[in-house]
């Protein structure tokens, strides 16, 4: 067991470094199954509770664009859809709230209920969003609009964390503020080229 987890952690940090030198994510990780992994449907979650709750609602909205742009999956469910089935039904809604406190305690994937999950949203997978970053900042003397996401995709099928990944984006300026939600997009943009899964070849 150690050295199969030793031997995740030696591939994560290979990976890790050879997208840093492409100019690829701060941080990405790849389960075993990662590069065979196709689910034909997925839903963004409700982005974890973070100092930035004012923008879960725009981080939901642009993930979910960046997929349907992306085309590697064939059924995206818009955020709207989402919140209605957790609005909807308690027994959904239940799940997520033990899905994130489970995540938040041991950092890992509860498997039961992401199953759960899954077949509430009717979907093969789902991407976990923490937004680590939504605001304006100074920035080595210039001003800046910064916005960081960690993403993780899960498997609704297992249960298990298939992809995971951080980044950030900051967008410079003197005397108009950019707009957070269009460094969002392009932040997500560039986060989505990375997730499994990728175009066949």
């Amino acid at each position: 067991m150690l050295s199969r987890s030793y031997a995740y952690i030696i591939s994560a940090m290979t990976l890790v470094l050879l997208l840093e030198g492409c100019g690829g994510l701060q941080e990405v990780w790849e389960g075993p199954g990662a590069r065979v992994f196709r689910p034909q449907s997925i839903a963004v979650l409700p982005p974890m509770a973070s100092q930035y709750d004012s923008a879960r609602e725009d981080i939901q909205d642009v993930l979910a664009g960046a997929l349907n742009r992306q085309g590697n999956i064939e059924r995206v469910v818009s955020p709207e859809n989402v919140t209605d089935i957790f609005q909807a039904s308690k027994e959904a809604f239940d799940s997520l709230v033990f899905y994130f406190s489970r995540l938040e305690m041991t950092g890992q994937s509860d498997k039961e209920s992401a199953i759960k999950l899954g077949k509430a949203l009717n979907v093969e997978s789902f991407l976990v969003v923490r937004v680590n970053s939504w605001e304006y900042v100074r920035k080595e003397g210039d001003n800046v609009g910064r916005v960081g996401l960690s993403l993780r995709l899960v498997d609704a099928t297992t249960g298990t964390t298939v992809w995971k990944a951080r980044h950030e984006r900051s967008n410079s300026y003197m005397f108009v503020k950019p707009s957070l939600k269009e460094i969002a997009k392009e932040l997500a943009d560039e986060m989505i080229k990375y997730m499994p899964p990728q175009p066949k070849r």
